[in-house]
């Protein structure tokens, strides 16, 4: 790394030339073009936390590579947005020869961590703890190809969802889908909505933390080729009755906080969503839905494919590293214990749903 030179600013500090680099950098490297790995996602994190950071590489005063993350006490550093970031990682110029110890000494940290580090990512991928699948939708061909496949591997799952549609529409004088909403009290209401399941399924309130709150209003008027936020919603007589809220490039639509109203969930308003937001998608030039990390029934019935994202810190010798692995590494293979063992993870489910009615009187 002797020829490369790495300056650390605050994201707001690259200039037009850097961002544009950035762009390219990501635009010729091969992967899909995710929108959570686009400077824009960096810029609107760090309008809301101010511990946000971008190290520039710089080979013969040219911009190489750019590395977004945040830094925590004893020089931990962490992925830009971790907690909802869904993909992680560094922007590298192909064939830039850069270790994730040299990265880190040249960010000042001792370690990094990361949940949903992308796939292909060399420099952090032998630090990996854990592999799992993010579950995506291919509609490049178009939604008819993509019904097509879903009537060969999931007929009753098609067949039952448009018949639900079908029921819902008639009981209600028709249904509405707008696949890229303006209306901000949509998106309150999808908030509300995502904030109510969590607390009923006994996890923590995301939209509780005031930074991930003001981080999605912020996102959903950002306007950018590479990063932009989209906001679906299916109405019935006027009113929303499911909702979801994520990223999309031109060719990738990151989803990202879906939700439904409980009054309608017989209808499973949750899944027409999903069918009309594939359909609205492939119609927009993308050509691919990425559902995201985590196991879910509905994942399962839409996706025709699987990405691979890791877990897990890369860290640099020492005594502040040796202090964040003692901190962090315990929890961590807890979490993965349970996490692979289905019957465990189901018992630990049930009990995360009666802590919910708990606290709800239920």
């Amino acid at each position: 790394m002797s020829a490369v030179r790495t300056h650390v600013v605050r994201p707001g500090e690259l200039n037009q030339r850097e961002t544009e680099a950035w762009r390219e950098l990501r635009a010729t490297s091969g992967a899909p073009a995710n929108p959570f790995m686009e400077p824009e996602f960096t810029l609107a994190v760090a309008r809301v936390r101010p511990a946000a950071r971008v190290a520039v590489l710089r080979e013969a005063g040219e911009p190489v590579g750019f590395f977004p993350y945040e830094t925590t006490r004893l020089g931990h550093g962490r992925a830009i947005g971790l907690g909802v970031s869904d993909c992680q990682g560094a922007v590298l110029r192909a064939g830039l020869d850069v270790s994730a110890r040299e990265l880190l000494r040249g960010c000042g940290l001792a370690a990094w961590e990361f949940d949903n580090l992308e796939g292909g990512q060399s420099t952090f991928l032998p630090d990996a703890a854990e592999e799992s699948a993010s579950p995506v939708i291919d509609v490049g061909e178009g939604y008819a190809a993509y019904e097509a496949v879903l009537r060969a591997q999931s007929p009753k799952f098609l067949k039952t969802t448009l018949a639900k549609e079908r029921r819902l529409a008639r009981q209600a004088g028709g249904t509405r889908f707008v696949f890229d909403e303006r209306d901000p009290a949509a998106l309150r209401t999808l908030m509300a909505w995502k904030s109510a399941q969590y607390r009923r399924t006994g996890r923590r309130d995301r939209f509780a933390r005031e930074w991930i709150s003001t981080l999605v209003h912020g996102l959903h008027t950002t306007r950018a080729p590479g990063c932009s936020g989209v906001l679906s919603v299916l109405y019935v007589a006027g009113r929303p009755v499911a909702a979801h809220f994520g990223l999309r490039s031109r060719t990738v639509l990151s989803c990202w906080f879906p939700a439904y109203d409980p009054a309608y969930a017989t209808f499973s308003p949750g899944l027409i969503l999903h069918l009309r937001m594939a359909e609205a998608a492939a119609a927009a030039g993308i050509g691919m839905l990425d559902l995201g990390r985590g196991a879910a029934e509905y994942k399962d019935a839409l996706k025709t494919g699987e990405l691979r994202v890791y877990e897990g810190s890369s860290i640099r010798p020492g005594l502040r590293a040796a202090l964040y692995w003692l901190s962090r590494e315990p929890g961590r293979r807890a979490h993965r214990y349970v996490r692979n063992r289905p019957r465990l993870a189901g018992y630990a489910q049930q009990t995360l749903n009666r802590v919910g009615r708990l606290r709800h009187g239920r």
